[in-house]
């Protein structure tokens, strides 16, 4: 399972999470050049270790267990995905 950033991330883009992955899954950083035109943040499913460190980092309570993304947003689960699909 992975964890999910949802629509609050929107036009946000805090990176407190990304600075809390021990894995560096969190998409684009603030230093990488895709960062500027992409309005959310993205987490890795393949790389993401389900360990929740992310959670409590987000100050607008963008991020979710796949399995626990609110109904209202559950097209960010295909938006999610699709964003590292593109990047391979």
């Amino acid at each position: 399972m992975t964890f999910i950033i949802c629509e609050p991330c929107i036009g946000v883009k805090d990176t407190a999470c990304v600075d809390s992955c021990p894995v560096d899954c969190i998409h684009p950083r603030s230093d990488e050049p895709d960062f500027e035109p992409h309005e959310q943040l993205y987490i890795d499913p393949e790389e993401c270790i389900d360990c929740g460190a992310c959670v409590p980092e987000c100050p607008v309570e963008a991020i979710f267990p796949e399995a626990e993304v609110p109904e209202q947003w559950s097209d960010y689960v295909g938006i999610n995905y699709k964003w590292f699909e593109e990047k391979k």
